[in-house]
């Protein structure tokens, strides 16, 4: 029995599924940012294909990554208000960095350069750690977790069979549910005024068809008449 024992083997020995883990979510976080005329760029950014198993055990470790890149954005906006716009190694940036205002900085800076560290050490690519911490965390930056959804697809893996889903970042190709209008309910007013007019046309069809009922009467007596005459 498996009582406590969290996440799915995989087939695979534990550095072998961290690995594997690093290379997904890697190749998930940098298809985020792709130049469409790129030779082999994702037709869909922000999504890979994989087996379902492992698009369910690779959604916690980057959503985990997404938190540390939200966390970091408002310190480096705070860090960056102290920070000085001089050209680096030029005479007002020395002077700014003698002064007190580069300690506040570097004081400032430090969690950003320690969550940015961490997240380097989950996924080992430079590139990744940039497009999580400046795109992706401004993506999500008002969301407060839920950052990816999995959704299973109808074709199986060719070779194997097995049943394959999409990883993908949420807030684009989202479902938008369309608000339906009520329905038009007439006032009691006009309902009132529509009886009235109809009210007319009906006398006036049911007069007419009691004129057809006496011109027919009268044609049935004629031809009685007509009878007993012969």
């Amino acid at each position: 029995m498996r009582h406590r024992v969290r996440g799915r083997i995989l087939g695979r020995t534990s550095s072998h599924r961290k690995a594997m883990f690093r290379n997904m979510a890697v190749s998930l976080i940098r298809s985020v940012r792709v130049d469409p005329d790129d030779l082999g760029a994702p037709k869909f950014p922000g999504r890979i294909t994989t087996t379902t198993a492992k698009a369910k055990e690779l959604r916690p470790f980057v959503e985990k990554l997404v938190t540390m890149a939200r966390k970091a954005l408002p310190l480096q906006r705070e860090a960056d208000e102290l920070a000085t716009s001089a050209e680096k190694n030029s005479a007002e940036w020395r002077q700014w960095r003698e002064s007190d205002k580069w300690n506040e900085w570097n004081q400032a800076q430090a969690p950003v350069l320690a969550l940015r560290r961490r997240a380097f050490s989950m996924l080992r690519d430079n590139e990744a750690v940039d497009v999580l911490f400046t795109d992706i965390a401004e993506r999500f930056e008002d969301r407060p977790g839920g950052y990816t959804r999995v959704v299973k697809l109808a074709t199986r893996r060719l070779g194997d069979g097995g049943e394959q889903s999409i990883i993908e970042f949420v807030g684009e190709r989202d479902r938008v549910k369309v608000a339906r209008s009520a329905p038009v309910v007439a006032d009691e007013e006009e309902t009132q005024e529509e009886a009235v007019a109809e009210e007319p046309a009906g006398e006036e069809a049911a007069a007419s068809q009691e004129e057809t009922a006496e011109a027919s009467s009268e044609e049935g007596s004629a031809d009685e008449e007509k009878k007993d005459g012969e």
